[in-house]
């Protein structure tokens, strides 16, 4: 992560901060009373909370849809907006990295700050080298949202600090989060069903994104590269590979609509197989805001991705 110049951007924190207190002091309903100020960081947490806070809340997406956000760092206006919302919400110290050093650069007194994966037992990363089921103490695995069952859980953390912030909605706050984890509940139904029919357990990924997927359903993921995306394997690693889906008649590996699939590519040409995506919704790409997708409908779209590979 680059460094951050703390000074400047408390500085800038405070002239940019007041305007936008100015902005957000002056959203309410429509009984006149002022309306939460939600920030979030990346797509799935902007959505969750969308879904629970309903027409209660204005919620801000922090890092916008289309960038890829595992080397995103925010400006000092991002950390003004952090600031001045009433809640801020963000999936995990492992994926969002720099929330720390910001949230001890700003005044937190009148912030509730939501770790939404707080509470989920995380797996162990894989290695930036690609190396499959080995054991990376230094970091875990961020991409909770991926499992539907995971992504429930993150629900509640979200719907719990809302009522906590906001305790005269609490009953609207948990009717809303019913209906979602509902939606989240047939969800994992379909993923359950669609993938115990299947005939074959493993699928080929250039990015590490679907641990909590395939320990939920039961399959296999094996990876290209590690948790980064941008991180390119060794030739060793990509030989390995080579043999590895050779020898298991693999005919598709998976890249991810954010970040180049020039590695998945190369493999791919290599052995025969195609390509396709497999989005792990760090962010709607172009493609799927034109279709009007939304988590719900890309995780569809991700288990047709995977019959290709497992049926």
């Amino acid at each position: 992560m680059k460094k951050l110049i703390i000074p400047l951007i408390i500085f800038l924190m405070l002239v940019s901060g007041c305007s936008h207190a100015t902005e957000i002091e002056g959203k309410k309903d429509a009984r006149g009373t002022k309306k939460l100020h939600i920030v979030t960081t990346f797509y799935p947490m902007y959505y969750f909370a969308k879904k629970v806070a309903g027409n209660l809340a204005d919620v801000d997406l922090l890092i916008p849809n289309g960038v890829e956000p595992h080397d995103w760092e925010p400006t000092a206006k991002d950390m003004a907006i952090i600031q001045d919302s009433d809640v801020f919400i963000y999936n995990s110290r492992y994926f969002e990295t720099w929330t720390e050093k910001v949230l001890n650069s700003i005044d937190r007194s009148n912030l509730k700050i939501v770790e939404a994966s707080k509470g989920i037992e995380l797996i162990d990363g894989i290695s930036e080298e690609g190396e499959n089921h080995k054991e990376n103490t230094a970091s875990k695995d961020p991409h909770v949202w991926l499992s539907p069952v995971l992504a429930s859980q993150e629900v509640d953390n979200i719907t719990k600090a809302l009522e906590q912030k906001d305790p005269k909605n609490k009953e609207q706050y948990e009717k809303n989060a019913a209906v979602f984890k509902s939606q989240l509940a047939d969800l994992d139904r379909l993923y359950k069903k669609t993938i115990n029919e299947a005939k074959k357990k493993e699928f080929v990924t250039q990015h590490a994104a679907f641990g909590y997927l395939a320990k939920q359903y039961g399959i296999t993921q094996i990876p290209i590269a590690g948790l980064s995306p941008d991180v390119e394997p060794s030739l060793s690693k990509l030989t390995e590979l080579t043999e590895l889906m050779k020898k298991k008649n693999i005919k598709v590996i998976y890249f991810e609509g954010l970040v180049s699939s020039k590695v998945a590519q190369t493999l791919a040409n290599e052995i025969g197989a195609k390509t396709e995506v497999l989005n792990p919704l760090e962010g709607l790409t172009k493609e799927d805001q034109k279709k009007g997708l939304d988590y719900i409908g890309v995780m569809k779209k991700n288990l047709d991705a995977l019959k290709l590979s497992l049926y």
